[in-house]
């Protein structure tokens, strides 16, 4: 699987193309600093703890315990079944919780 062919998969999945190129380049590249990661991928440092933040969430992306934190990415195959996981558990949540969203609705 090339770059391209990546970073499609993971936009068709919701996640934003800056955030996808954060994934790739850290999955490529290895762990960093988020100021390492700016600087490469010529993003401002604000965006890159969004992309971050966001890709932690949805744990394609870990960060260090120590000083300085570094940023590594989650092999892509785990990185996408954990994905898949999440959007599994979303939908369920949706489905158990349809009559209470649509009475409060």
């Amino acid at each position: 699987m090339n770059c391209e062919q990546l970073l499609r998969i993971l936009v068709s999945f919701g996640i934003r193309r800056s955030d996808a190129e954060v994934y790739f380049f850290l999955a490529t590249k290895g762990s960093k600093k988020a100021k390492q990661i700016s600087i490469d991928l010529d993003l401002y440092i604000q965006q890159v703890y969004r992309s971050l933040k966001k890709l932690q969430k949805i744990g394609l992306v870990k960060k260090s315990s120590g000083r300085p934190k570094l940023f590594s990415a989650i092999a892509v195959e785990d990185s996408l079944n954990s994905y898949r996981e999440t959007k599994l558990e979303e939908a369920e949540f949706l489905k158990d919780n349809k009559e209470k969203l649509l009475s409060n609705w």
